[in-house]
């Protein structure tokens, strides 16, 4: 799972996505974290808890399992997952195509603008955050406009939005 710290306001997320990030969610807090419990326990019953290797292993990991409990409840509480509609303005949950200025058609691109966390359940499918340069720039633009932004490198990038539709996956 990603970070998503950076995150205002709803996260959109597909379907899928939201049910996987679910059951991931209920296995941390089950089976994952009783386990540790469990070896955290056993560690205690090994007497000196200063010297005990296992112990302090069995600590640092639940205290990493609690953040990610907590990363992944802030995300599915802001979940987003209703299909936006089909009017060709770039919002979340919509899968945008663009070109650079002065590409040919055929040298157009494609990405799902949602949460990252939608890549690890979409295969195939590039994922752009709303909050990345290009996904901030185009958010909003209709079909056929020209955005103006500055990429990572630091360069003025020009794109056309060549369409913007809702993702059906």
């Amino acid at each position: 799972m990603t970070q998503q710290t950076e995150q205002q306001g709803p996260i959109w997320l597909t379907q899928r996505a939201f049910d996987q990030l679910s059951a991931e969610l209920e296995d941390m807090k089950g089976p994952q974290r009783q386990d540790i419990v469990s070896r955290i326990s056993a560690a205690r019953d090994e007497g000196d808890l200063s010297e005990n290797g296992g112990y302090h292993a069995a600590r640092e990991e639940q205290g990493k399992l609690e953040g990610q409990i907590r990363q992944l409840e802030h995300v599915l509480q802001n979940a987003e997952t209703t299909v936006p509609a089909d009017d060709g303005v770039v919002a979340a949950g919509k899968v945008v195509t663009y070109k650079f200025e002065g590409d040919k058609d055929d040298e157009a691109e494609t990405f799902l603008l949602g949460a990252r966390e939608n890549e690890e359940y979409l295969e195939g499918v590039t994922v752009f955050s709303p909050q990345a340069p290009l996904g901030a720039a185009l958010l909003g633009a209709e079909t056929g406009s020209v955005v103006e932004f500055t990429g990572p490198n630091g360069r003025t990038n020009k794109v056309e939005v060549v369409s913007a539709v809702p993702y059906s996956g």
